[in-house]
């Protein structure tokens, strides 16, 4: 699961979402489409390169050409999941009418999407030593590759005038991730992460006063 260079998994489908990036190649899109399948239904630890060859009907040499090794496989699917939750991410706060709609809207999303992935949930849920530590043990990378695109969003809602140019949308971004990460990877026994009704309530609680800049502490 370690980026094959210096980027995290989520840096680069964050830079593939904001590029709009589309995989031309059809072969290797078939068998990131097999490996994901393969991945879901199996799991990661008992998948092999010659599973996914075979899922996706190509050769077992075809899938080693598009990707060296299973790590870098595995890293590229659940690179193109992330990827996927980002297109997603900006389609859902569209339908947001204000500022404090679109964190409300983008904090169930976010959990929803996340969650709900059956690769990315499942690695959650079943193998959390596989995704887990690569989210919170890479120096950063991973939760400051989110923090720079909430906070991208953030200043987006500057610009456009809805909310203060006195907020500091580096600090609320970081405040507002860390607490989504904490619901992604440690459970809850006080809210429950499938009652969307629920983590409306705590976002418009907790989240949106974020965004006034007298309510965070100088």
């Amino acid at each position: 699961m370690t980026p094959s260079d210096s980027k995290s998994l989520l840096e680069r489908a964050y830079g593939d979402a904001v590029a709009r990036v589309d995989d031309q190649d059809e072969t290797r899109a078939r068998i990131l489409d097999a490996a994901y399948e393969q991945f879901c239904r199996m799991g990661i630890r008992r998948s092999t390169m010659e599973d996914v060859a075979r899922r996706a009907q190509v050769s077992r040499i075809t899938v080693y050409r598009r990707f060296a090794t299973k790590d870098v496989l595995v890293e590229h699917v659940v690179r193109r999941e992330f990827r996927r939750y980002f297109d997603r991410f900006l389609v859902d706060i569209e339908q947001a009418g204000t500022a404090a709609d679109r964190v409300v809207l983008g904090f169930v999303s976010s959990l929803r999407a996340i969650r709900g992935n059956p690769l990315i949930g499942g690695l959650i849920a079943a193998e959390p030593d596989l995704l887990v530590p690569a989210m919170i043990t890479d120096e950063g990378q991973t939760l400051a590759t989110v923090r720079r695109f909430v906070a991208g969003q953030l200043r987006r809602e500057q610009h456009a005038g809805n909310v203060s140019a006195d907020l500091d949308a580096d600090l609320v971004a970081e405040l507002m991730v860390r607490i989504s990460t904490s619901f992604l990877t440690i459970p809850s026994q006080v809210v429950d992460l499938d009652d969307d009704e629920q983590l409306a309530t705590v976002a418009r609680r907790f989240l949106v006063p974020m965004l006034e800049p007298s309510r965070l502490p100088d």
